[in-house]
């Protein structure tokens, strides 16, 4: 009898270890889940703030003469290529490839904006225009923010795979359905200097 209540006492003490410690796994994954959803709307919410500046930004340009037509249709077709993606803006994704999707045709269309904005260099009117520079100080400013709130997101993600693949929260990780989550990239070319940024003050003189 003795045997078999000592066996017994043991079964109790270890299920409820194991309950404690999937409450407080659950608790600190929800946490850091929550942390990484919300760094997510931030990041979705700059890139909003993005696109929408484009169409009076591509207004703007239009009334320039003889601006070149190309750079505005790859300004345009960029910003539909990014409203075509669908990601739910509250959580972040689990799929690394349509994150990657994701990052790529945003980094697109910041590519496209940059050469724009290279271009316009060669339209005093533009530079003269108080509209014109309005909206490129604004732009200015959010792909400043867009890179801080990718990396705060980055930072987000890293806590929280940590956790996620940590002893002895990796035991119930999974069974509570909490899955890694993919980072943000660097952009390709950051590690070389940028050949254009949207300073204009100190611009140097277009090609010939």
């Amino acid at each position: 009898m003795k045997s078999a209540s000592l066996f017994v006492g043991v079964i109790v003490l270890v299920v409820v270890v194991l309950l404690v410690g999937g409450c407080g796994s659950y608790n600190r994954l929800n946490t850091l889940k929550q942390d990484v959803d919300k760094s997510w709307a931030d990041v979705q919410n700059v890139y909003q703030r993005r696109a929408d500046l484009i169409p009076n930004l591509v207004k703007t340009v239009e009334g320039s003469a003889n601006f070149e037509k190309s750079t505005l249709t790859e300004v345009t077709q960029a910003r539909q290529q990014v409203n075509n993606i669908k990601l739910d803006p509250n959580s972040a994704p689990t799929d690394p490839a349509a994150l990657q999707k994701f990052q790529q045709m945003q980094d697109g269309l910041s590519s496209a904006l940059s050469r724009l904005l290279v271009v316009s260099e060669r339209y005093p009117d533009l530079k003269s225009s108080a509209a014109f520079r309005d909206l490129q100080t604004q732009l200015e400013g959010t792909e400043n923010r867009i890179s801080v709130e990718r990396g705060r997101f980055n930072s987000a993600v890293g806590a929280y795979n940590t956790t996620v693949n940590s002893m002895p929260t990796r035991l119930y990780a999974g069974a509570f359905g909490f899955q890694p989550k993919p980072y943000f990239t660097a952009r390709e070319g950051s590690d070389l200097p940028p050949p254009v940024n949207f300073n204009f003050g100190n611009s140097p003189a277009p090609a010939r």
